[in-house]
């Protein structure tokens, strides 16, 4: 390398952590060294650094295969990367002048050269016990399984190094335990080596054994620094606000923080902990690499090592959460992607994600299904989770195939399991594609969105899935819907499913009280307008009014396709005329002259079950606000219990949804029999009664939340219906 970091290229190479590049950067290294007139010696030397990866003779093979190229890696490179790990080029600075702006070295909060140190103190009184029960009782919850450890064994450098220990006991029969051992720790943990100390893992595991997979959840990550004075290492720490659980003195020369984390998964925990030591170094703060893993050993405080203490600092410092932390951090630092110049993409633009749902949703977006109660928003998106995983039309609309997630969160597993089936069963479709199904039922576990988001990525991680249907989401909304600063919080977690998963996302929501005809599709989603604009596809469900005259046609219709099926299946439709098989009572009487009296009576009574599905048919008109596609016409539907029906006479599509109706019609619809209306109440209620049961286990809040309405109004209807009973909040049928 002819440059004039030459001579200081290895100097400059301590700037960078091995530990921390991948493979490919870690060989570029050597490619940079080599290029630049160093030996293998010198690669091999730095590479010792990284303890975990190390392995003897490995930089000699690769450093003999690295021939060169046209274009060789030189050590221009390795400026680049220890650049880009803090390290600054001397004799770089300048002197300001007025208009000079002083640029932000990214996630730098402090300089670590003007950093006072701030005094450890031992604690005055000494009681190990309770050191160690504060600890357990800050970590952990008492049901969960602690990892231990005091036995220890000299290696060959004559260094005491931690045997694997225990794991079987939980935080709980700890704390119990540690209470009445009179400050004996080593009566309930067993006595550990005086100059060794004792050792415990900061995550809780699942008692069966040590390794990363045995991690229950991924709530701490270990900060420690032997490099600089324990003062110092106070002071940063506590300047970093860093959302310390317990700060813990490991008895010799460095502090150990058990940091929140609170990751997902474990690859969340991997991203986050390299968030973590990269701010901590930026900052001064030289942790060490090794504790990246979530099963690592630290200091357990109320032990001693060698004639010094191991000792609880402090609890609950700096900020209260990772996600509190994090956007401390980011607010100080601006880490936003700098703009692109649109003449260096145009030739080369991105591909765009193929559609999911043709005309309608690419794979990776959100959507977002609005409508009433009773429109059959459940069934319209358990058709969906069929037609994916069948790879066939949803509304008309042609799907992609793959793989679905349905999260349940409002049926009892019996009932979403059979509306699975039922659904496959009225389409007549075969269930070649349930492996392509899964569905995740938490009816009664149902937790906010920013809680659930974490812990949906880590179970669906490797699923592959291409859409995660969310049903419905006002189980799972953070904050105060109509507030739009939370909702766009609450939003966000869908973004994070659909980045972290690469998956589409797709929810259902109600509409807001009153009418909806009037509204914009947009506005009709109950809430913050946040619901309606966030997603990239919004598909709003308003009912259409069947006039009494399209009811009876509807019910006409059905009664001529029945005889029409029996007449074919005598082969004798030649015999009858076809104007008399548009009219039901022609139809029939034809049928009468030409079927045997037992067939005869078994189609009067298909006809009559035919004519109750027809007047139990509700008429919808779907329409789309899209962000990637041209608006469509609006689709019109009926829903055919359990499947929702394209008009395919068009019969609907004249008919105006309520609110557009003219004023003067408007009057006149309203003016229903007192005895229809209230048959109409008591339906809607015992529709609600059913949806909403669970091991007969029914409140009038699950109720209200159900039908759109207040619990007082669902009082007064149960009363007003007499057939159930309340007691407190739970309801029941007599």
């Amino acid at each position: 390398m002819k440059n004039q970091y030459h001579t200081d290229l290895l100097k400059i190479l301590d700037a960078i952590d091995p530990a921390a590049l991948s493979y490919q950067e870690w060989i570029n290294v050597g490619m940079g060294l080599k290029e630049s007139g160093f030996t293998f010696q010198d690669w091999d030397n730095w590479s010792q650094k990284d303890s975990a990866r190390y392995h003897r003779g490995e930089c000699e093979k690769k450093w003999n295969t690295f021939a060169g190229s046209g274009t060789p890696i030189t050590g221009g490179t390795i400026v680049q990367m220890a650049m880009e790990s803090g390290w600054t080029p001397a004799g770089t600075g300048h002197e300001l002048n007025w208009d000079d702006e002083i640029e932000n070295d990214g996630l730098t909060i402090i300089d670590k050269d003007w950093v006072e140190g701030r005094e450890v103190l031992e604690p005055e009184g000494w009681d190990p016990a309770k050191q160690l029960i504060t600890y357990l009782e800050t970590l952990f919850e008492s049901t969960e399984n602690v990892g231990y450890v005091t036995e220890s064994w000299e290696n060959d450098e004559g260094k005491r190094v931690p045997a694997k220990g225990c794991w079987d006991r939980t935080a709980g029969e700890l704390i119990q335990a540690l209470g009445k051992c009179r400050g004996d720790i080593g009566a309930v943990l067993g006595d550990y080596h005086p100059e060794a100390g004792a050792w415990i893992r900061f995550n809780p595991l699942d008692g069966q054994g040590i390794r990363n997979a045995n991690v229950t959840d991924f709530r701490y990550a270990l900060v420690e620094s032997d490099s600089m004075e324990i003062e110092k290492q106070n002071a940063i720490i506590r300047e970093l606000e860093l959302p310390v659980a317990c700060l813990v003195h490991s008895g010799k020369k460095s502090l150990h923080a058990i940091v929140k984390i609170e990751a997902g998964s474990y690859d969340e925990y991997r991203r986050r902990v390299d968030y973590l030591y990269n701010v901590c170094r930026k900052n001064g703060l030289d942790v060490d690499q090794q504790n990246r893993n979530p099963s690592r050993l630290s200091r357990m405080p109320g032990a001693v090592r060698n004639g010094h203490k191991q000792f609880l600092i402090d609890t609950n410092l700096g900020k209260s959460s990772w996600a509190e932390w994090q956007e401390w951090i980011e607010s100080v630092n601006d880490d936003l992607p700098n703009p692109e110049s649109m003449r260096e993409v145009w030739d080369d633009l991105p591909e765009l994600a193929p559609p999911l749902i043709s005309g309608v949703l690419r794979q990776g977006h959100k959507m977002l299904l609005a409508g009433p109660s009773k429109a059959g928003k459940s069934y319209a998106l358990i058709e969906l989770c069929c037609a994916i995983a069948e790879g066939r039309p949803w509304l008309g609309f042609p799907c992609a195939q793959g793989r679905v997630l349905y999260v349940n969160l409002e049926l009892d597993r019996a009932s979403c399991l059979h509306r699975f089936k039922d659904v496959y069963t009225t389409l007549n479709w075969a269930p070649n594609g349930l492996k392509n199904i899964d569905v995740w039922n938490l009816r009664g576990r149902s937790i906010p969105m920013d809680k659930l988001a974490p812990k949906l990525i880590r179970r669906a991680s490797k699923k592959k899935y291409i859409a995660v249907v969310i049903d419905p989401i006002y189980k799972v909304i953070t904050g105060d819907e109509n507030s739009a600063d939370q909702m766009a919080h609450f939003c966000n977690q869908f973004d994070k499913v659909c980045t972290e998963l690469g998956c589409s996302v797709i929810y259902c929501h109600h509409h807001s009280k009153g009418s909806q005809g009037s509204k914009r599709s947009m506005d009709r989603a109950s809430g913050s307008g946040v619901f309606a604009r966030d997603p990239d596809a919004l598909l709003d469900l308003i009912e259409l009014e069947i006039t009494q005259p399209l009811l009876q046609q509807e019910k006409n219709n059905a009664a001529c396709e029945l005889c029409r099926s029996e007449i074919s299946r005598l082969r004798m439709l030649s015999e009858v005329s076809q104007d008399d098989l548009c009219t039901e009572k022609k139809a029939v009487e034809a049928c009468k002259g030409l079927l045997r009296a037992d067939e005869y009576e078994a189609l009067n009574l298909r006809i009559s079950k035919a004519k109750r599905a027809v007047e139990a048919r509700t008429a919808w008109r779907v329409e789309g606000t899209l962000r990637e596609f041209p608006k469509f016409p609006p689709i019109n539907l009926w829903f055919d219990y359990p499947i929702h029906r394209n008009d395919e006479t068009g019969v609907l599509s004249d008919i105006q949804p309520e609110s557009e109706t003219p004023p003067w019609k408007k009057n006149f619809s309203k003016k229903r029999p007192q005895q229809d209306r209230k048959k109409d109440r008591d339906h809607s209620l015992e529709t609600a009664f059913s949806a909403c049961g669970i091991n007969n286990k029914v409140t009038v809040q699950d109720m209200a939340e159900y039908l759109g309405v207040t619990e007082k109004t669902v009082r007064n209807r149960l009363k007003e219906h007499g057939g159930f009973w309340v007691d407190g909040g739970q309801v029941g049928k007599k």
